[in-house]
């Protein structure tokens, strides 16, 4: 049985495993050779503690979702930003779609008026995804990052943001 629940310390090693597989694909994060998050505390401390989700079939993690604040100015606290990452066995089975869908009611649910993702352009399968949550992209960030391992060492990254139909209206 699948079930989505809220994030908790004991799923970190499954939650860190899953964000290396993201890694490895090069079209999940700029990151390449190492996380960002060396331990649950470095992660914890950047992502908001009302929106963080796990999805699980048995003790399996098969993905997670969170949400990280994009700035710490008061007018932007209903703004953050969507993380999802899925294990690669569970690609194409439906489970970014249950864990989009909750992340939204979740997000609403805590005063969250805008949702916003930057997408790798060639990361199609999360395009479609967000589009499917009715994000809708407000343009292509040429050149944002450096990324190893890439051609000329630049990535772009395509904008996409959810404005809820629930709060801020």
């Amino acid at each position: 049985m699948t079930v989505i629940e809220k994030m908790k310390k004991s799923d970190w090693n499954q939650v860190l495993d899953i964000y290396i597989q993201g890694m490895e694909t090069k079209n999940a994060t700029f990151e390449t050779t190492k996380p960002e998050w060396e331990s649950w505390e470095d992660w914890d401390g950047d992502h908001l503690e009302n929106c963080r989700l796990v999805i699980k079939e048995g003790t399996k993690l098969l993905g997670w979702a969170a949400l990280l604040p994009i700035s710490t100015r008061k007018y932007y606290s209903g703004v953050a930003e969507v993380s999802i990452y899925l294990d690669k066995e569970s690609l194409g089975k439906g489970i970014g779609s249950m864990l989009m869908k909750s992340l939204i009611e979740h997000s609403e649910k805590n005063g969250f008026w805008m949702l916003q993702s930057e997408i790798f352009p060639e990361n199609i399968g999360s395009i479609k995804l967000h589009d499917k949550f009715a994000f809708r992209k407000v343009g292509i960030r040429e050149k944002i990052g450096k990324m190893e391992g890439t051609k000329n060492g630049w990535r772009d990254v395509v904008l996409m943001e959810r404005r809820s139909e629930k709060c801020g209206v």
